[in-house]
């Protein structure tokens, strides 16, 4: 791995082996999943109705924000990464830190992006074994996601009055 992370990165400060174990704990988190679910009974959906999708997708994405960006969760990010800024809003903007699965973690932790693959790997795991609950919690995240879009509008219209 050494040989190929040198001619991946040049400057050596991607953490491939740490992505790796990433990588590997999503894989293995939803293999063991699979099995449990298996065992258990649990039976896939014939179909994703569009409007699950539609809300699955805007949890999937308050849940990464939350995650990435929230000054509540700093302290979820804390050993991972460093604060650098204020975002919009209440939200904060945090690098990673450190090397290896440290960085790796930090990496996830930094990026509303990286962090809504795994965000909706469990929720669409969630919804799996448990449809009306997991709709009930995504329903929640989008009535906070309206909420926030609604507060960005107000807050630009009474930038836009001001000018």
């Amino acid at each position: 791995m050494t040989t190929d992370a040198g001619q991946y990165d040049d400057q050596g400060e991607v953490p491939l082996a740490g992505y790796a174990v990433l990588a590997s704990v999503l894989a293995t988190g939803v293999g063991v999943y699979a099995l449990v679910a298996r065992n258990r009974g649990v039976r896939l959906p014939e179909r994703f109705p569009p409007w699950d999708v539609v809300l699955l997708g805007v949890a999937t994405y308050k849940t990464s924000r939350l995650l990435t960006r929230d000054k509540v969760t700093s302290f979820v990010r804390a050993p991972f990464t460093r604060r650098t800024g204020q975002g919009e809003g209440s939200e904060v903007l945090d690098e990673p830190r450190g090397t290896g699965v440290r960085r790796a973690v930090g990496d996830l932790l930094s990026c509303p992006f990286c962090a809504s693959a795994w965000a909706a790997t469990a929720l669409v795991c969630s919804y799996t074994a448990s449809p009306r609950l997991t709709r009930t919690v995504c329903g929640g995240l989008g009535a906070v996601t309206t909420a926030d879009w609604l507060q960005y509008a107000w807050t630009w219209t009474q930038q836009s009055a001001e000018q």
